[in-house]
This record gives structure tokens, C-alpha cells and sequence, in this order.
């Protein structure tokens, strides 16, 4: 992976995640340095169901994505500046996100970028029953179905926690699950309502969605 230059763009108060992530599902995956050595920790104690990190691939591409779940004030700027650059990226919408600021939701679709579901209260997954896992899916998705028609199929889990039965629980409801590789930290930085979004778009680098 390359060393990511930097631009930058006012928060959205939106949580965003750079990564590169599945367009296509069966072109197969690979774990990031960190991933891999849990997994193989884990493999010696059991079977790891795990999620999709990134996607390997000889091409100069990154996949862009944003985690929905707190205020709307800057979506517009935001959808501007995707516009702007030609990129199209993928959001992972909280319901009570999707309920809150349904227009944006719609705004979001109708410019062409893909949904996520990001679980309809944005819990602790992990420490659900499977029962409870499929309800947080279900209601998110069917929130974003009726308002925009689409059947979504990537899922990120909140805080980026999973064990075997969410993952599992999600494949049963036709979902994918999506992590990241690359964190943009921006929810750590002090610049104030400053975002750090970071892809190669000087360097022919282009989303992976484009």
C-alpha cells in the first residue's frame, strides 16, 4: 500500500473510514498486518469467522466510505466535494441516522453513491444474541428500502466489533460484513470540524466504485 497524500474537507459529522473493500465479493480477500496476526492466534483456539478487510489488487484503486451516525449539517458539502473529484463512495447508515435525516438519505442514493447497513442503534454487536443482531439489520434495512428502494448487502459493524455469530448472523441476512484498513483518525484529531479524507486522486489513484 502506498502512502496516502492528504486533502482536506470540513467534517461532516459523519465517522468516515477510508478502506478498500469488496466491489465484487468473489474476487477474494486478504487481512491487513494486524488482522492476520489475531487470526492466526485464534486459528490455534478455533474456527475465526472473519470479515472482509480489503481486496487485493494490482490497480492503483482505494474505496472510500463513510459510517453515518451522528449529524447531517455538512452532507451536502460533502456530496459536493465527492461530486467534484468524481468519486463515488460507499455509506453505512445508522437507522435512527436513516430516520432522523431521511432527505439526506435520498440525496446520498439519488447521487449515485452505495448504502451500507450500520445497524439500526448502533450497539455493541458482539454482545448480542443472533436474534438480536438479525433485529438490528432488518430495521435499518427496511428503513432504507422504503425510502429509497434499495436492497443493501454490505454491513460494517459498529465500533468495528464481530465475533463468529455476527458475522454469521449477517451472511445468513444476505450481508456482507465490511471493515476497513485504513483509518482516517479523524474522531481523534484536534484541528476542530476539520476531515481527513485520504486518497491518491493526484497520483491516479481513483475509488474503486468510480
Amino acid at each position: 500500500m502506498q502512502i496516502f497524500k492528504t486533502i482536506h474537507i470540513r467534517k461532516i459529522h459523519i465517522a468516515a473510514v477510508g478502506c478498500i473493500f469488496a466491489a465484487a465479493v468473489a474476487a477474494g480477500f486478504f487481512l491487513p498486518p494486524a488482522a492476520q496476526k489475531a487470526a492466526a492466534v485464534l486459528s490455534a483456539e478455533g474456527q475465526r469467522e472473519l470479515p472482509i478487510y480489503c481486496v487485493k489488487t494490482e490497480e492503483k484503486k482505494v474505496a472510500v466510505s463513510f459510517d453515518a451516525a451522528w449529524g447531517a449539517d455538512d452532507t451536502d458539502e460533502l456530496l459536493r466535494i465527492l461530486e467534484e473529484n468524481d468519486v463515488k463512495a460507499t455509506f453505512f447508515l445508522c437507522g435512527y441516522w436513516v430516520e432522523k435525516y431521511p432527505e439526506e438519505v435520498k440525496k446520498i442514493a439519488e447521487s449515485g453513491h452505495d448504502l451500507g447497513n450500520h445497524s439500526a442503534t448502533h450497539p455493541h454487536m458482539s454482545q448480542l444474541s443472533s436474534a438480536q443482531i438479525t433485529e438490528e439489520l432488518q430495521k435499518c434495512h427496511n428503513a432504507v428500502k422504503a425510502l429509497t428502494g434499495i436492497d443493501m448487502d454490505l454491513f460494517r459493524p459498529p465500533f468495528g466489533e464481530y465475533n463468529n455469530t455476527v458475522v454469521q448472523t449477517a451472511k445468513a441476512n444476505q450481508y456482507h460484513v465490511i471493515q476497513w484498513d485504513v483509518d482516517t483518525l479523524e474522531t481523534k484529531r484536534k484541528e476542530g470540524n476539520i476531515l481527513f479524507l485520504s486518497f491518491l486522486l493526484e497520483d491516479d489513484i481513483y475509488p474503486i466504485f468510480a
